[in-house]
């Protein structure tokens, strides 16, 4: 009986041992379960972060692509090398290539001799921006076309360079455009040479016939006068009249020519100065008309004095000549604006319609008559020749029996630029 009762004994420990280690069993399975469960989630969480970054990349990539696509300028990716990695579909079409023929070529291939462009990329190392450089590139089948060539420098999260992104824009027709424009303005400088020298030229060998038409035509006033009829008086009279009027004209146009083929070079000039001696000049004209003339504090300009001095001249003179009933004054002032000295001659005259305000400034055009206002319709044509020369323009304001007001414009004088 006792050896029954150990024999219990030692079976019951051993199911127990056995339902022991079963428990052990199913407790570590269901861990792992649990363990891979979690890992499972992670698992899964990870790949779809994983999927929606290569789709935004995706997107991305396709973005690119789309704006690399639709740029009209070339564009091309050249690594350090020289070599193309990567073009777009404007540098096949302008080149000429397929797009695996422009793949692995050498860059500097496609451009015209003498531009380097792996001396671009070390020049624009320092500032990873290459400036815009007029060159021209050559096509598949060899015509060379203008472009304008700028990119910036690729370089890796560590600083490193990987590269050059260049886009070269067509240029041909800016090209030539330029070209007309450089060649209109060499024809036109050339014509305006070859008018101002004929001009001069006409004028001063017409002097000595005319001057002979003149000194008869009076020769027979002076000596026929009132001994032919009345008819031959005035016919005389009339030749005399004609011949002196040419001589003005033709004075007035040589002196139109010699503004531009006569000019000294700029210098600091005293408007205060000049206007003194203009007046001196015009004391017989303004004590005549009764005119009073007065003026601003005037500063000193860059120009030819010369020239700035015939100006004003003509501007006061002007204003004599056609002044009205009542006393004329005349008032030259000057102030500084955008850069510049705006003057203005004002007075009190007969005015101005505004319908002629642009006419009055061309050769030769009068708006009275000859024996209304003497003059040859010279004097403005060439204050408006002299303020253009000095890089100025001139304009007029008025109304008909509301007088005048004449502006033009100086440039500065960079050592004195205010009223002293």
């Amino acid at each position: 009986m006792p050896d029954l009762v150990g024999a219990s004994d030692g079976i019951g420990t051993q199911v127990k041992t056995y339902l022991f280690g079963l428990f052990v069993l199913v407790l570590l399975f269901c861990l792992y379960v649990l363990q891979s469960s979690a890992q499972s989630r992670k698992l899964r969480s990870q790949l779809l972060e994983t999927r929606e970054d290569l789709i935004s990349t995706t997107v991305s990539k396709s973005y690119v692509d789309n704006i690399l696509k639709s740029m009209a300028e070339t564009l091309m990716v050249i690594d350090t090398d020289g070599t193309i990695q990567r073009v777009n579909q404007a540098a096949i079409s302008l080149l000429g290539y397929e797009r695996h023929e422009l793949i692995g070529r050498s860059a500097g291939d496609l451009f015209e001799e003498g531009v380097d462009v792996l001396s671009l990329l070390k020049q624009s190392e320092l500032n990873d921006v290459i400036r815009r450089v007029d060159t021209s590139v050559v096509t598949k089948d060899g015509r060379h076309v203008a472009v304008s060539l700028s990119g910036s420098v690729m370089r890796d999260e560590d600083g490193e360079i990987q590269g050059m992104v260049c886009v070269a824009q067509d240029i041909t027709e800016r090209k030539r455009t330029q070209e007309i424009l450089e060649r209109q303005t060499q024809e036109l400088a050339r014509s305006n040479s070859e008018l101002e020298q004929f001009a001069w030229v006409a004028s001063h060998d017409l002097q000595e016939p005319l001057r002979m038409v003149a000194s008869y035509t009076q020769l027979l006033s002076k000596r026929y006068k009132g001994k032919l009829d009345a008819d031959a008086d005035e016919f005389i009279a009339f030749a005399v009249d004609g011949a002196t009027r040419m001589r003005r004209l033709i004075n007035a146009l040589l002196e139109l020519s010699r503004v531009g083929t006569r000019g000294k070079d700029f210098e600091a000039t005293d408007c205060e100065a000049i206007y003194d001696r203009t007046l001196v000049n015009l004391q017989g004209l303004v004590e005549e008309s009764g005119a009073v003339v007065t003026h601003d504090r005037l500063p000193t300009v860059m120009g030819d004095v010369t020239q700035l001095g015939q100006l004003f001249q003509n501007l006061i003179a002007n204003a004599i000549k056609f002044r009205g009933d009542e006393q004329l004054t005349v008032h030259v002032g000057a102030e500084q604006r955008n850069g510049h000295w705006e003057f203005c001659v004002r007075d009190n005259g007969i005015g101005i319609d505004p319908e002629y305000a642009e006419r009055i400034f061309v050769v030769f055009q009068r708006l009275h008559g000859k024996g209304d206002r003497p003059g040859t319709g010279i004097g403005l044509s060439i204050c408006k020749k002299i303020v253009e020369l000095h890089g100025g323009r001139i304009w007029v304001k008025s109304q008909p029996d509301e007088g005048a007001a004449f502006y033009f414009t100086l440039p500065l004088n960079e050592e004195k630029s205010s009223h002293e």
